[in-house]
């Protein structure tokens, strides 16, 4: 059945590849075109103000500047316009497409006038999103996958890449679901079919990093390439998975988990689908995967394909990718959405592969550029490819879409900026050069070069996206990386010069130092640490008086929380805690004897202001006397049902003020002024907080030895937590609204600093 499915499409490109020739054999393909460019020309020269050189890092400023000049709204509704085109397959000359249009630019232009000086990918957006449309519990799966999915990606591969395809993929089956939605005034059903599309989003996506990008990369040796490819294919062929058990390859760690995955997916996808939604799925994966196949099986040192060869799986693969997208979702018989997807694929895919030439060339990929540029001079019977990429054009503008000036105008524009954004990659010298080797006539690339240069105004905000997304994912990578890097090397440091020397025989001393050895996470110190140097510019070496007050205070809480007339905890820091090492005694003189340390410390900082030194001690003696209030409110509330808004104020008391003081007590040696001295409250009030319900969530769920604390201590002692008041699900809600309102707090800084932004990844991600 499958086999027949081919062969049908394959006949349907072979005909569309023939109409293709066809247009290249005209005499008057070339003045045709010509024509057409002309005319489009003529339509772009009323443009009075040229946004074309504005660089894509500004990307603010560059929409700012549009909206200034009034040119922000043509701006999107080009760019929605071309989505609708291209992902969605739609008439967009139609009046009902022209509305729906026009009501997602204004969607689109008040949020991003909302945000103008803000992240545009963030987890905290995409959480209120999700907040919005009731899919919290999606949004908590699908973090947790793409976590996943990212420590399978095997070394080799590119990660970033792999993440912005696969959250592609979920934006486009998101995005025919919402069109499909238009109407539904049910909040239910509208939550429970984005949260399927969202699934399958996730499901399909996986095909990219885990299939493609792996066969294609030199990961695998051959035999395991052919093995894993065996295996999609039965899959894709009969409905039927096969257990990964006789695998024969060096590779077996990698790919076994990334099949067990995939078979979920499948899974998944088979079980959530009317049957003929499902048949459409088989037939279109299976003719994506097997074209796929055909074209990862060539060669570029053989000379003996023919141009069908070259082309036919170009056409297959670029159309049934998209096809499988619409697959997902039952659409009325009589729409031409699928065949204007079957026809434009090749468009994309010629346009991407002029773009990658040089990788191509690198790696041996053949493409239809790759392979004329290989054997041009030997094959006059190869075409040409950059002929062909103007035929889809023309046959798409007077064929497919029956020379709609709308549509027209709309290709051209993204066909003017490919070619500029080509011409910025390679540079002018290099990008001429391509030209004249892929010449329709020395006239028309001419004609070519000065319509590209003379155009204004054909930028897209999909390609801003896509850069911008690709830029956040690799600097979000790389500002983990060092948040890693500063958590192990401040943690090193800090440690070097905690311990407390004594002038004699000490008992509470070496208790003091027995508590500050175990293994403690040093975050609040660090916390001073870098909101010193990277936020008020002061001297490490200065402030490191300050470090040791702020841990000696955090410590000397942990070990009162510790006594048996409290939490009566065993455990802490992977250790026995200050009383069972020693005696509740000697906890109790040791934690008040670390309290007075502290304002020594603090006493220390003698580079600084005298009367800005008595602030931070009468404000670090207060956040003491707080904590100590919590304490009592947390030791009054055991046993009893706490409302939220009283086990809120309860975590501010217990953490909130401890990461207050870890930012403020720098903030006021430093002299911040109000306006910073309040984002800082805000942070640490969500951040406290987010804390706190991590912690209550790792108490149910956590590993002893991995929290180097007892886990189910808050049930042994049967204390109100967020979990035992809310639930585990609506606790996660409110740890991530926590969440988002620290990091949207940490937007009224006047400078960035993206630890504190990877400090809320970590607060709500962390193991321990």
């Amino acid at each position: 059945m499958l086999d027949h499915q081919f062969q049908k499409n394959e006949k349907k490109a072979h005909t569309y590849f023939q109409a293709l020739v066809q247009q290249l054999e005209n005499p008057q393909f070339t003045a045709t075109l010509k024509a057409d460019l002309q005319d489009y020309q003529e339509k772009k020269k009323a443009s009075f103000w040229n946004y074309d050189n504005i660089a894509i890092k500004e990307d603010q400023q560059f929409l700012q500047q549009l909206a200034k000049k009034g040119m922000l709204n043509d701006y999107l509704h080009r760019s929605i316009s071309y989505i609708y085109l291209r992902d969605l397959g739609r008439d967009i000359s139609s009046d009902k497409v022209q509305q729906r249009i026009a009501a997602v630019t204004e969607d689109v232009r008040t949020y991003l006038q909302h945000h103008s000086n803000q992240e545009w990918f963030s987890l905290a957006k995409l959480y209120r999103l999700a907040e919005k449309e009731s899919l919290e519990a999606t949004f908590f799966w699908l973090i947790e996958k793409l976590k996943h999915v990212s420590s399978l990606i095997p070394e080799g591969l590119d990660k970033v890449h792999a993440q912005r395809k696969l959250i592609k993929i979920i934006a486009g089956v998101l995005m025919h679901e919402i069109e499909e939605l238009q109407g539904e005034t049910s909040q239910q059903v509208r939550a429970e079919r984005l949260d399927k599309a969202v699934r399958i989003g996730y499901c399909y996506g996986l095909t990219y990093p885990f299939i493609d990008d792996l066969l294609d990369a030199p990961i695998l040796s051959n035999q395991e390439q052919g093995q894993f490819a065996s295996l999609i294919r039965h899959t894709l062929r009969t409905g039927e998975i096969i257990p990964f058990t006789a695998w024969d390859g060096d590779n077996r760690e990698i790919v076994e988990p990334i099949y067990r995955e995939l078979t979920n997916a499948f899974q998944y996808l088979e079980n959530n689908q009317p049957p003929d939604n499902l048949d459409n799925f088989y037939q279109h994966a299976y003719l994506f995967f097997h074209a796929q196949e055909i074209d990862r099986n060539k060669r570029l040192d053989n000379p003996n394909y023919t141009n069908e060869e070259l082309y036919i799986p170009i056409i297959l693969k670029s159309s049934s990718s998209r096809m499988i997208v619409r697959s997902f979702q039952t659409f009325s018989a009589n729409d031409q959405v699928e065949e204007h997807m079957f026809y434009y694929g090749i468009y994309n895919q010629l346009a991407d592969d002029l773009a990658d030439i040089d990788q191509d060339m690198a790696s041996g990929s053949v493409t239809p550029y790759t392979y004329f540029l290989k054997y041009r001079d030997k094959r006059p019977d190869l075409i040409n490819p950059f002929e062909m990429y103007w035929s889809v054009i023309s046959y798409l503008i007077h064929h497919v879409y029956q020379n709609d000036e709308i549509t027209r105008e709309i290709i051209l524009d993204r066909v003017t900026n490919g070619l500029k954004r080509l011409r910025k990659l390679l540079g002018m010298q290099q990008y001429r050069e391509l030209l004249q080797t892929f010449s329709i006539s020395p006239s028309f690339i001419s004609f070519l070069e000065k319509m590209v240069e003379r155009t204004k105004n054909v930028a897209f905000f999909d390609k801003l996206l896509r850069d911008k997304m690709i830029a956040t994912i690799d600097q979000q990578d790389k500002e983990k990386v060092k948040f890693q890097r500063t958590l192990e090397s401040a943690r090193h440091a800090i440690n070097q010069f905690l311990m407390i020397e004594p002038k004699e025989q000490h008992a509470i001393i070496d208790a003091a130092n027995y508590s500050l050895q175990g293994d403690g996470k040093r975050l609040r110190p660090i916390m001073t640490w870098v909101m010193a140097t990277e936020g008020f510019g002061l001297a490490g070496k200065d402030v490191i008086p300050l470090l040791k007050a702020i841990e000696y205070m955090h410590t000397a809480s942990l070990i009162f929380d510790d006594l048996p007339s409290q939490d009566n905890a065993p455990i802490r820091r992977g250790r026995p805690t200050v009383h069972e090492k020693y005696s509740s005694a000697v906890a109790e003189l040791t934690a008040l004897w670390m309290t007075q340390k502290a304002v020594q410390e603090q006493t220390r900082l003698r580079r600084y202001d005298a009367d800005k030194i008595l602030d931070l001690i009468a404000y670090s003696t207060q956040m003491t006397q707080d904590m100590c209030n919590g304490q009592f409110m947390d030791l009054e509330a055991k046993g009893k049902q706490l409302s939220i808004e009283e086990l809120t104020k309860l975590s501010l008391y217990k953490t909130g003020i401890g990461f207050e003081a870890a930012l403020m007590m720098p903030a006021i040696v430093a002299g911040a002024k109000d306006e910073v001295i309040e984002a800082i409250k805000q942070f640490t009030h969500h951040a406290g907080i987010a804390f706190q319900i991590k912690d209550d969530l790792l108490d149910l769920e956590g590993d002893s030895a991995v929290l180097g604390k007892q886990a189910g201590i808050d049930r042994q002692n049967n204390s109100s937590t967020f979990v035992t008041v809310l639930g585990e699900e609506q606790a996660k809600k409110e740890m991530w609204k926590h969440y988002c309102g620290a990091v949207e707090a940490l937007e009224a800084l006047p400078k960035d600093i993206p630890f504190l932004k990877q400090l809320m990844h970590f607060i709500v991600n962390r193991e321990k």
